[in-house]
């Protein structure tokens, strides 16, 4: 792999609340989603599941970078800082950014913030992490951060999609996080990969919706229970506005309260991304 360090530094110079960092590298995994890793500042400091601005330096012409939120993919602990992003063809940032290449500058910014974090969220025995889309990548963090292991009995990832090419880390619930040196143990015995599909056949199909009111969510994880249990299911929302609204909606029906950094709860969503 090339230093990135020894890439050109770019004309424009960042302003004091964002941080000049480094494509370390890109994975394409369909024609609308992507992965992206850069270098990590020594000061960066961050809780898994967290968020923080992201964008690119001024394109020709442009005065002023365009920065959007982008929830952390990798731990806090990682040496890197790994993205999850969609690709939109005619979107202000991400049209310039489903281009980026290693070694290209990438802005990022110095206050990573958010409420998908286990101290969000009261003590009890499972945590479910339901994301949909991208909305995965704050799941990708927590699974991998050893507190969840610690707090919890069981950590169930579940990640709905339209079309299975959109399940993206697939490999890494199947195989390769029982791999991992610090969670791979825990994970082998803790960990339950829940991927549904909406729009293609695939072993599971249907919304969490549908799958939590039928109670097959809870059927097909081996569960003697039709609802969330209030005193031991903990839940983590991440995606589109309609799937936040509809879940939480649905959660609050089964008596689950929400919770804030403030004051720890049942369930947690990521309004930043809900508006």
């Amino acid at each position: 792999m090339t230093d990135v360090t020894d890439a050109p530094a770019p004309a424009w110079t960042p302003s004091a609340a964002q941080h000049l960092e480094r494509v370390l590298w890109v994975k394409h995994w369909t024609d609308r989603l992507f992965s992206f890793a850069i270098t990590r500042p020594e000061s960066f400091r961050f809780r898994s599941g967290e968020f923080v601005m992201i964008g690119l330096p001024p394109a020709p012409g442009e005065t002023k970078p365009i920065l959007r939120a982008y929830s952390i993919a990798s731990p806090s602990f990682a040496e890197e800082l790994e993205f999850l992003s969609i690709k939109v063809q005619d979107g202000p940032l991400t049209s310039r950014l489903q281009h980026i290449q290693e070694g290209d500058a990438v802005l990022l910014g110095k206050k990573p913030t958010g409420t998908l974090v286990l101290d969000a969220v009261r003590p009890g025995k499972r945590l479910f992490l339901f994301g949909t889309g991208t909305g995965l990548a704050p799941f990708l963090s927590v699974a991998r951060d050893p507190d969840a292991y610690s707090n919890f009995e069981q950590v169930i990832v579940g990640h709905g999609v339209r079309e299975v090419n959109e399940l993206a880390y697939r490999d890494l619930f199947t195989k390769d996080i029982f791999e991992d040196p610090l969670v791979g143990e825990e994970a082998q015995k803790q960990l339950v990969y829940y991927p549904t599909v909406t729009r293609e056949p695939f072993e599971r199909q249907g919304r969490f919706t549908d799958l939590i009111a039928s109670g097959k969510l809870f059927a097909d994880l081996g569960l003697d229970q039709t609802k969330f249990d209030p005193e031991h299911d903990r839940i983590m929302l991440c995606g589109s506005m309609d799937f936040i609204k509809d879940m939480a909606a649905l959660i609050e029906t089964h008596g689950l309260v929400e919770g804030s950094n403030a004051e720890p709860g049942d369930y947690v969503l990521e309004r930043a991304f809900v508006g």
